[in-house]
């Protein structure tokens, strides 16, 4: 008899334990809170994911955290429904930075748009005459810094939200928000043309212009997201400026939920594509004009994407209908003979007339009275 060291050995977790802990680490309570620690710390330490890949990452787990019980078949698709998102997201940022093929921008037209718009006033530079301080980061600052970074996390997360929740929404959003990203991209290999900070670098405005878009997260010691923020602006395209994709993005999830909402919602909704319009004018990456036209495509990708929903429904109803038709008349069976006379009688008998007879009922009486003719005649 072999008896075995028991005491080496750790016992093994009841049934009851091991369910237990299933539970625990399936529970949004638990997951929710750990992605919100390790975002957190991730954006403390390194900085906001500005990224496409990153942030589709992140997101990724965002929805793994608020759906835990979910099998990883699930959790799946939204890799395999995202990948051509996050590809069509790269080879914008590195087709975007080739847009200017060298030659040289549209600069003073800009200048003498917003200057017609606010009467000889440059907004930018009134702006920074205003409310910049070399000296001293305002909370105004801290506020522009998270509205400019909004731009490359709010479409994102409304996607994943809504493939969360709403496939068909999800789908129509995306054909509204990329077909507004490639009519930028080609604008911006038509009309390169340079913002604010570019102009006065160049010497086209005098006084000075400031590029200032991270600068408020150093006053909350985030100076990790203020120096990739500062390296990703480095390696853009700097004379990408017409239209302003940071208005136009904005507005594009704002309008595709003003339809959706109460009407005491929207002031508050169309606050954010403002506040970012304005953003973009202190902190010189943009002019006004470039807001308004980013505003206009917007409004032509939803009103083009609309009327080829519509032809497409259409089209596919008819296509549809077609279809159905054909398998109804492959399926249905030939009518027998005898049917048809139990309708003819039926018709007859509403009209009052003799109720039809058969073929080939008719056809052998006619044959019998003929045969004693042709019998007295051949005789």
């Amino acid at each position: 008899m072999i008896l075995e060291d028991t005491a080496t050995q750790p016992p093994e977790p009841k049934p009851e334990t091991r369910s237990r802990l299933r539970e625990l680490f399936s529970s949004r309570r638990v997951s929710v809170p750990v992605f919100v620690v390790a975002f957190a710390v991730y954006w403390y330490f390194v900085g906001l994911p500005t990224d496409p890949m990153l942030a589709a990452i992140w997101l990724w787990m965002g929805t793994i955290a608020f759906r835990p019980e979910q099998p990883w078949r699930y959790h799946l698709g939204f890799a395999r429904d995202w990948i051509p998102i996050v590809l069509l997201l790269v080879a914008y940022d590195f087709s975007r930075g080739l847009a200017d093929n060298g030659t040289a921008p549209h600069v003073t037209e800009m200048i003498h748009a917003d200057e017609w718009l606010f009467g000889g006033t440059l907004p930018t530079l009134w702006a920074q005459e205003h409310l910049y301080d070399a000296d001293q980061i305002h909370w105004w600052d801290v506020l522009a810094s998270f509205t400019y970074f909004s731009h490359f996390v709010v479409c994102l997360t409304i996607a994943a939200v809504l493939w969360f929740r709403s496939r068909p929404r999800w789908a129509a959003f995306m054909r509204r928000w990329f077909t507004l990203t490639a009519a930028g991209l080609i604008t911006y290999f038509v009309y390169p043309a340079a913002p604010p900070w570019w102009a006065h670098e160049h010497g086209y405005i005098a006084q000075e212009v400031v590029r200032m878009s991270g600068r408020g997260w150093e006053a909350i010691g985030l100076h990790g997201g203020s120096k990739l923020l500062a390296v990703g602006q480095s390696m853009s395209n700097p004379v990408a400026a017409m239209p302003s994709l940071h208005s136009a993005f904005a507005m594009c999830a704002v309008a595709f939920f003003l339809t959706r909402v109460k009407k005491r919602w929207i002031p508050l909704l169309l606050a954010y594509p403002v506040l970012m319009s304005l953003t973009l004018v202190y902190t010189g990456e943009h002019y006004i004009i470039d807001a308004i036209v980013g505003y206009a495509y917007v409004g032509i990708v939803y009103l083009v994407v609309w009327l080829g929903e519509r032809w497409w429904a259409r089209r596919s109803g008819r296509r549809v209908g077609e279809a159905a038709e054909s398998l109804l008349r492959a399926a249905a069976p030939a009518a027998p003979a005898a049917s048809d006379a139990v309708s003819a009688d039926a018709a007859a008998a509403e009209v009052g007339a003799a109720p039809a007879i058969p073929h080939e009922e008719t056809a052998a009486p006619r044959a019998e009275t003929a045969d004693p003719v042709k019998r007295s005649t051949t005789d």
